[in-house]
C-alpha cells in the first residue's frame, strides 16, 4: 500500500466515523437502547482512532518511504476497523449475538498494527 492509499483510507474511515457518530447522536438515541448506543459509540470511537492512526502511518510513509512495516500496520488497522467496528455496527443493527465473536479479532488486528508500527519506528532508529 502506498502512503497515498493509506492517507485516502484514513480520510474515508474518518469521514464515515464522523457521519455515523452524528447519525448515532441525533438519529438513533430514540431507537436504540442505552446499551446499544454504548456499543455503537464504541464502534465509532475505535473507527475514528484508527482512521487517525492510518493518517499517522501515511504521514510517516511520506517522510520515511523506506520504512518497513508501515504497509502491514496500515493493513492491520484497516482489517481491525472492519472487523471490530464493523462487527459492533452489525451487532447493534441486527441483534445477532454471534457477531460479537468477531470483535476480538478486530481488537487483535489493532494490537498487532500498533506493535508493527512500534517495530517499524525502532528499525528507523538504527
Amino acid at each position: 500500500m502506498k502512503p497515498q492509499t493509506i492517507l485516502a483510507a484514513g480520510a474515508v474511515f474518518a469521514f464515515i466515523a464522523v457521519g455515523l457518530g452524528a447519525f448515532g447522536a441525533h438519529g438513533l438515541k430514540t431507537v436504540l437502547s442505552v446499551a446499544q448506543l454504548g456499543t455503537y459509540q464504541t464502534a465509532v470511537e475505535y473507527q475514528f482512532y484508527h482512521a487517525l492512526a492510518l493518517l499517522l502511518v501515511a504521514g510517516i510513509g511520506f517522510q520515511f518511504p523506506q520504512a518497513s512495516g508501515l504497509k502491514w500496520a496500515a493493513v492491520l488497522f484497516v482489517a481491525g476497523t472492519v472487523l471490530f467496528s464493523g462487527s459492533l455496527y452489525a451487532l447493534v443493527f441486527t441483534g445477532i449475538k454471534i457477531l460479537g465473536a468477531v470483535t476480538p479479532l478486530g481488537g487483535l488486528c489493532f494490537l498487532a498494527g500498533w506493535l508493527v508500527l512500534a517495530f517499524a519506528a525502532l528499525k528507523q532508529l538504527k
